[in-house]
């Protein structure tokens, strides 16, 4: 049987690194350890911040909704919150934002309903 050797293969495996870490700076998109180091806590940080993105963005759309509560005459959001559940109005606060933002009077008649 030939000896075959990896060289295809391996060149593949850096131009593919090096490919991925194109338009890192310095060294980065340049040499193979440290392109594979920033790629490595590239990923770590994508991983992590793909999930602090949901909490982000429920923060937010909880500050929409206590400033469009608030402007409507209600106490506060929390309130708002029990008194929808009290309701039975199965609204996210995703969509409810959305109205407050958007659509205000659609989020008023929800107001009026809840109150």
């Amino acid at each position: 049987m030939t000896r075959i050797k990896g060289g295809m293969m391996a060149l593949k495996r850096r131009t593919n690194l090096l490919e991925r870490a194109k338009g890192y700076r310095g060294n980065r998109s340049k040499k193979l350890n440290f392109a594979h180091e920033a790629l490595m806590r590239a990923g770590r940080y994508a991983f992590a911040h793909r999930r602090d993105k949901k909490t982000v963005f429920r923060q937010l759309w909880i500050v929409r909704l206590n400033a469009a509560v608030r402007e409507l005459g209600h106490q506060s959001y929390s309130t708002f919150i029990a008194k929808l559940k009290k309701a039975n109005i199965g609204l996210d606060r995703k969509v409810l934002a959305e109205f407050a933002s958007t659509k205000p009077e659609i989020f008023e008649r929800i107001s009026k309903q809840v109150s």
